[in-house]
């Protein structure tokens, strides 16, 4: 950016003003990540920032230089580089309570009930517009002169969404040289919400009035193309490193994600400063949040009731910390949720308290980031569950001072942090039982997987932080100017192929990290066959995997539901881990192994239950399998109309034995209640191959097909990518893709094999090492 200088517009500056007893004015400096960020660049390019500067200055008055003892982000901004925008109370009344936050929030967030359309509203909304405006072409008058210079005009957020058209209009008509860019620090929501706002052409026709358009998570960029393209007609195509082209009036207007973060390295300072301030005889559950009907509150303490109802041994020995930052108390809306919060935490607490403990402590008010910190540090589980959010940097913040012990962060998929956080618990904050439950997992989750998650999340934190975020800001910018001039011709479609692999792992297999295949046998490597102990590994499928297994950092894992020793027989490939009875034996390529640790009468039991169900249900073509201390009857060979009596007897008898019920495909398995399963299993060959911090070392492809991998692919939800072999594409499944049959897996292997030799060039050594593991094999 050295031939261009920097304007950014807010709707606050980046400081508040305060006057002192003798009337004089003085700097408060706000906190924030835009400001961290973007501050220093403005000081450096002798830029400029417009905002309003509330309402303690008058008109006229000038903007104080910053004091000696001031250490912010925006002490070397002078008064000079600041433009204050003027507004009548009246102004600020109507365009921010009224259209901003009655208006534009609610209908964005996706809740247009709550939404207030007002003629009175919308024209202070543009009025306010116009002042941004114009003071932003004042400014870059001024920069005219030189013809060099390429004035940048930086709008942030909601409030001034028309801002560009205006600016567009008269940057043309007088040739003044400038790029405008827009970042929505809010969602994006989808065209049947945009539609409703009787003023929804003018806003997309102001942003399109922009060069660049940003959002946090492409999910808001996919939103927002598509109302240019349903709302205006436009053509839309896809463009490079996750970009969209919109054309517009003979003009390309580029939009991208850029998730913005936080000062990651201040956090961590912060926290490793703070003092101890929560009592470590309970487990705490952390909420912060401004007090906003977004923000999921209400949910959230029910799911909390729910919990301590369905898991009493949580009385005495947890507390729901909930900090509310009050927001908007003037208005009505805001008030009645205060007051529906505070009679939830009497109800909650009345319900609940003993004579030593309450549930709930609720603050309302806000608290220093220092002390914000060291909760942060010390509690055991981040509950941050917006029913809407635009990002949500507290689930950030949480990550970021965790700089004793791990932790769990509970994240809402409807934030745009749960988009990319995804080592994180994703829960919906609406399936409130689902939500208790997601708790109860956080606080009974095993060290191995909270480290692995935490250690995962903080490793992408510290690199995405809020500098990289201003970073890839100034090189999309340098890009825009860069290309001006050339030609830009989007095709006549948006074109939308099938995805394939490339589509969903290409970004995913990355440089510099090994690769770790988990599969499952029966129904995944094998077609599934009338009869267990006919099933085959294909000669395709086992080629396939004897050449994977000789490809450096490539780590293979067999994850089946037989014993241990049958599903070694059946592969018959050395070098590879094999785990069977679902994880309870695991052997490594060292031999060594892993046996899940079985109480002293379970096999007794296991074999008494094998006889009865032997001599009473393997009937009409049902057999029987002995797996040590797991017993599977299957029952694909019996007639349908004949199956039902058969099932209910055979879970009758499981039950009876004192054992749960597992059911897999025209099967139902007899299994001990040991803790243990497919997902635990992953977590602890993963931890024994890499260490335990192998989600920064490794990526995990996880294939399977039975309900028994669905604990993986919950476990490895986040940490790694897991397909499902279904033949519906409607299946209920953790799994992140479904694949429609074992054809599919051989496929997968193939694009992987090609990748992967493709990025590390394997030579005819290797191909040596293939030749000799497979005449290994033959033997």
């Amino acid at each position: 950016m050295n031939s261009s200088n920097l304007i950014v517009i807010s709707n606050r500056l980046p400081f508040t003003l305060k006057r002192g007893p003798d009337g004089s004015l003085c700097r408060v400096p706000a906190a924030g990540g835009l400001v961290t960020a973007v501050a220093p660049v403005v000081i450096e390019t002798n830029g400029t920032w417009i905002g309003w500067a509330g309402p303690g200055l008058s008109e006229g008055e000038l903007i104080p230089e910053s004091l000696p003892s001031d250490r912010s982000p925006t002490a070397g901004l002078k008064s000079g580089q600041i433009r204050p925008v003027n507004l009548t109370d009246w102004e600020f009344q109507m365009y921010y309570n009224g259209c901003c936050n009655a208006t534009l929030w609610p209908l964005f967030h996706s809740m247009p009930d709550k939404a207030i359309f007002n003629q009175t509203y919308w024209l202070a909304y543009k009025t306010v517009n116009q002042k941004f405006a114009q003071a932003t072409l004042n400014d870059l008058r001024k920069n005219h002169s030189n013809s060099d210079t390429v004035g940048i005009v930086w709008i942030q957020d909601y409030h001034l969404l028309l801002a560009a058209t205006i600016i567009r209009q008269a940057a043309s008509a007088e040739n003044l040289n400038c790029k405008i860019c827009f970042f929505l620090h809010i969602p994006f929501p989808t065209w049947d919400m945009v539609k409703i706002l009787p003023w929804n052409r003018e806003v997309i026709q102001a942003l399109l009035d922009c060069d660049l358009v940003g959002f946090h998570v492409d999910d808001y960029c996919l939103n927002f193309v598509d109302c240019c393209r349903r709302g205006l007609g436009c053509k839309v195509e896809p463009g490079t490193k996750g970009t969209y082209r919109v054309n517009k009036g003979g003009r390309c207007i580029r939009v991208m994600p850029h998730p913005i973060s936080i000062p990651f390295s201040r956090f961590e300072d912060l926290a490793d400063k703070a003092e101890q301030t929560l009592c470590s005889d309970t487990q705490v559950i952390l909420g912060v949040d401004r007090l906003d009907y977004t923000k999921g509150l209400v949910n959230r303490f029910k799911a909390f009731e729910i919990l301590l109802s369905t898991h009493p041994e949580y009385i005495n020995n947890v507390v729901l910390l909930q900090v509310a930052v009050p927001s908007r108390t003037d208005v009505q809306e805001y008030q009645e949720l205060k007051d529906m919060m505070d009679q939830l935490v009497g109800r909650i607490n009345g319900k609940f308290s003993t004579a030593y403990w309450s549930p709930i402590r609720y603050i309302y008010g806000s608290l220093s980031h220092s002390q914000l910190a060291g909760i942060y540090r010390d509690s055991d589980v981040g509950l941050i569950t917006p029913l809407r959010d635009g990002m949500n940097l507290v689930a950030k913040e949480f990550v970021a001072c965790r700089t004793r012990k791990p932790g769990v962060l509970i994240l809402s998929p409807f934030a745009g942090a749960g988009e990319m956080m995804k080592e994180a618990l994703l829960v919906n904050p609406y399936e409130l039982e689902t939500v208790a439950e997601t708790i109860h997992r956080a606080l009974q989750m095993p060290e191995n997987e909270r480290e692995a998650r935490m250690n995962a999340l903080r490793s992408k934190e510290r690199v995405n932080n809020v500098e990289q975020w201003m970073a890839k800001f100034i090189q999309a910018i340098s890009e825009l100017i860069q290309e001006d001039g050339k030609e830009i011709s989007p095709s006549d479609s948006l074109l939308v192929q099938a995805e394939d692999f490339q589509g969903c792992l290409g970004d995913f297999i990355e440089d510099g990290f090994s690769l770790a295949l988990l599969l499952d046998f029966d129904g995944t490597l094998s077609p599934l066959v009338s009869n267990p102990k006919d099933a085959a590994l294909p000669s395709a499928t086992k080629d396939i995997l004897v050449r994977l297994s000789q490809l450096p950092n490539v780590f293979i894992g067999i994850v089946s539901g037989r014993g241990v020793e049958d599903v070694m027989s059946k592969v018959g490939i050395p070098g590879i881990t094999y785990a069977g009875n679902h994880g309870l034996n695991i052997i490594h390529p060292d031999q060594s192994t892993y046996n899940h640790p079985i109480p002293e009468n379970l096999e007794e039991r296991t074999q008494t239950l094998l006889r009865q169900i032997e001599k009473e249900c393997c009937v009409f073509g049902a057999t029987v399998e002995n797996k040590g201390v797991i017993v599977t009857w299957h029952y694909r060979n019996v007639p349908t109309e004949k199956r039902e009596p058969l099932i209910s007897k055979v879970k009758n008898m499981v039950t009876k034995a004192g054992f749960k019920i597992g059911t897999a495909h025209c099967a139902l398995e007899s299994k001990p209640d040991l803790g243990w399963d497919k997902g635990k299993a992953s977590m602890l060959i993963l931890k024994n191959a890499f260490g335990k911090d192998w989600p920064q070392k490794v990526r995990v492809i996880y294939v399977g097909d039975d309900v028994t991998d669905e604990d993986a692919m919950r476990d490895l939800k986040g940490l790694g990518f897991s397909f499902k072999i279904s033949s519906s594409t409607l299946s209920m499944t953790n799994a992140d893709r479904i694949l429609p049959g074992t054809d599919s897996v051989v496929k997968l292997l193939e694009w992987v094999e090609h990748t992967v030799v493709k990025r590390s060039g394997v030579d005819t050594e290797i191909e040596l090492r293939v030749e000799q593991v497979q005449r290994e094999v033959e033997i």
